[in-house]
């Protein structure tokens, strides 16, 4: 175990080093989120009525958190397909380390990355007048965000083992937006016909949305569903199942590379 986690550890130590000497990759990494939340909040949102009559940012920026943990997923996925199709991960395999080296330092890497990434979007949201109820329900949201992020960065390792192929990002970065919106991010599920808005409420994003706008003290949709109803709990449930499914997914993967 201990030579596990140092293996880990110099692993993600790569990425950060790869950040450092490419510092643009995490500034726009940053930014992206943010130009998409002021776009959002500035063009749409005079538009749409949110409820409980709060202002806009308050009721739109939980929903632009969580989108941004899923926009992980395909970010996660580039990292991995390009070591997978330059070699770098066969010569990791080749070395006298840890197997499961190579996936921990990702995902710790990773989520650091997040981590800067949620905290730029958080700040930006303090600037646009946001502003969470209390401080300890402010982190247990921040927790439930990384959470998401933690097991859909597993869905995006295993995807990008599983493809090799650099192309099929752009297919993942498609879905991305069609995933997200269909949640209660932007839009209640009540006013989709109903199939869909059953879709949209058993959404992972859609329990994390509305745990972390109940945490923040933000105004939500609320609903009738049971799901609706038990949104903090489920956005645990959801991402522990994730990443225990795309987490052996992984390892099996990467143990197969060759095949």
């Amino acid at each position: 175990m201990r030579w596990a986690l140092a293996d880990g550890w110099t692993v993600a130590r790569r990425d950060l080093i790869h950040w450092a000497n490419q510092p643009m990759t995490v500034v726009f990494g940053i930014a992206f989120p943010v130009v998409i939340t002021l776009a959002f909040g500035y063009l749409f949102g005079g538009a749409v009525q949110v409820p409980s009559g709060a202002g806009y940012f308050t009721f739109l920026m939980p929903g632009m958190y969580g989108m941004t943990m899923l926009f992980g997923l395909s970010a996660t996925m580039i990292s991995v397909t390009t070591d997978v199709s330059r070699g770098v991960t066969d010569r990791f395999r080749s070395m006298p380390m840890a197997p499961s080296a190579v996936l921990v330092g990702r995902a710790v890497a990773d989520l650091l990355h997040s981590v800067l990434i949620l905290a730029g979007l958080l700040a930006c949201g303090l600037a646009v007048g946001w502003r969470p109820e209390s401080p300890s329900g402010a982190l247990a949201a921040v927790g439930l965000l990384l959470l998401l992020r933690f097991s859909l960065l597993w869905a995006g390792m295993y995807l990008g083992l599983l493809t090799r192929d650099p192309g099929a990002v752009v297919a993942v970065q498609t879905l991305e937006f069609p995933v997200g919106f269909l949640s209660n991010a932007f839009v209640a599920p009540d006013t989709m016909p109903g199939w869909l808005g059953a879709i949209s409420e058993w959404n992972p994003l859609s329990s994390t949305v509305a745990a972390a706008r109940e945490l923040f003290g933000n105004p939500g949709w609320g609903g009738d569903s049971w799901v609706a109803g038990h949104a903090v709990p489920m956005a645990v449930i959801w991402p522990v199942m994730i990443t225990a499914v795309f987490f052996v997914l992984s390892v099996r993967r990467y143990q197969r590379l060759d095949r």
